[in-house]
């Protein structure tokens, strides 16, 4: 997707330098700040962007994690694209990036390449062309009805429970996507549904089962949640 802004907040100037040029060159447009408040500054300023690289570590008033949530509870930016890049390596790390709202999650040092396949792929969505049926989700072998809350393996109906269909609806919508299971949580509880993250492992493999052939779409990330496979 070519012709959109790019927001990098980056303190460490060379790896900012480099990421601007590398964006640039790919045709986006790009503002760099090397901290958070100056990214705040960026964005009350009212400038549409399209998506945010965020270096976790920041000096100032707010690290990258913070930025970000504060950045969710907007309601022009609740759904754009987020980059998190860091140095943190550990699993509880990556979560806690995701849960803060972070689409994707890239540890310190990464290939520039790898940094500007991952931004295609938030773009993806929106240069990808409209479903025919906007009520319908066709994956080869697996086809949802989202309306009618309907789910067909090789043609086949399978019943599913009201949470494995939230679930598999969560992760089909968003392909690639990588949900912890405090997303699964906050979004399947309520009206006297009560879930933990044991229960969603519980949901999953139930899932898996009714999936039959259709059940490696669903991908395990160890440590961190689950996954679509990326299948459009």
């Amino acid at each position: 997707m070519k012709n959109t802004h790019i927001l990098v907040i980056e303190d460490e100037q060379d790896i900012r330098d480099l990421i601007s040029f590398q964006l640039k060159a790919e045709g986006h447009r790009v503002t760099a700040t090397d901290s958070a408040d100056k990214a705040v500054s960026v964005v009350e300023r009212g400038e549409d962007i399209d998506l945010f690289i965020v270096d976790w570590m920041l000096p100032g008033s707010m690290n990258g994690l913070e930025f970000t949530k504060k950045l969710r509870a907007q309601s022009k930016f609740k759904d754009s694209p987020v980059i998190m890049i860091t140095a943190l390596t550990q699993p509880e790390n990556i979560v806690a990036g995701l849960d803060a709202g972070a689409d994707d999650y890239i540890t310190k040092p990464f290939d520039l390449k790898v940094l500007q396949a991952r931004v295609r792929v938030q773009f993806r969505d929106v240069e990808a062309p409209k479903r025919r049926n906007p009520d319908e989700l066709d994956l080869g072998l697996l086809r949802i009805e989202t309306a009618k809350c309907r789910v067909f393996v090789n043609g086949e109906e399978i019943n599913l429970t009201s949470t494995e269909f939230k679930i598999l609806l969560m992760l089909a919508e968003k392909q690639g996507h990588v949900f912890t299971r405090e997303q699964f949580i906050n979004n399947i509880q309520g009206e006297n549904i009560f879930v933990t993250g044991r229960t969603i492992d519980t949901h999953i493999a139930g899932l898996r089962k009714k999936m039959g052939s259709a059940a490696n779409m669903i991908e395990t990330i160890r440590g961190i949640g689950y996954r679509f496979k990326d299948v459009i």
